[in-house]
């Protein structure tokens, strides 16, 4: 735990329109977890009754990664309830990373709800301001605002270039999902 001690927390951003959020979030995890550190990855988004390669790999390694969310709330039909799952997934988010307990904790798509104005960014970058010292925090979503990016150690944009959706090219399996 002294190594934990003297490490310095970062808050590490994925956004952009490009592919690939959530899935250096994992490589990171991984890696993290390959190192015997303590990780969780909480999901505003995904829901819970949906088994993606993610939640099947974590599961057999012993790492939680916790769907919260009812799937793609665009699609929605009921804002209210998806915006009680928001602020309850929040909740747990804040008790984890004020726990000490983790190494890493990634808030999976949490860009989504601030965009919304389910979340408040200022309150978002207050708990994590108040975390433990030694926390890093990876945050994923499209479309972050100015002052998460501002707040963030390390902001990665992905890009989109070229995606085979535009294509006909469905979601591949083992690939994005």
């Amino acid at each position: 735990m002294a190594e934990a001690r003297a490490r310095q927390g970062l808050v590490l951003l994925n956004t952009g329109n490009g592919k690939g959020k959530t899935t250096a979030a994992l490589g990171i995890l991984m890696r993290a977890w390959g190192r015997d550190m303590k990780v969780v990855m909480l999901q505003f988004i995904k829901a819970s009754h949906h088994r993606f390669g993610e939640h099947r790999a974590a599961e057999r390694m012993g790492v939680e990664v916790i769907p919260m969310g009812r799937g793609f709330t665009w699609l929605s039909k009921d804002l209210e309830q998806d915006r009680a799952m928001a602020r309850a997934c929040w909740q747990e988010a804040v008790r984890r990373l004020h726990s000490g307990e983790y190494d890493i904790v990634v808030l999976d798509e949490v860009t989504y709800p601030i965009r919304y104005g389910w979340l408040d960014v200022r309150e978002v970058i207050e708990a994590l301001s108040s975390r433990p010292p030694h926390v890093h925090v990876v945050l994923t979503g499209r479309n972050a605002p100015q002052e998460l990016v501002d707040f963030a150690d390390l902001v990665t944009e992905m890009r989109e270039v070229k995606h085979p959706y535009k294509r006909g090219v469905k979601a591949q399996p083992g690939l994005e999902y």
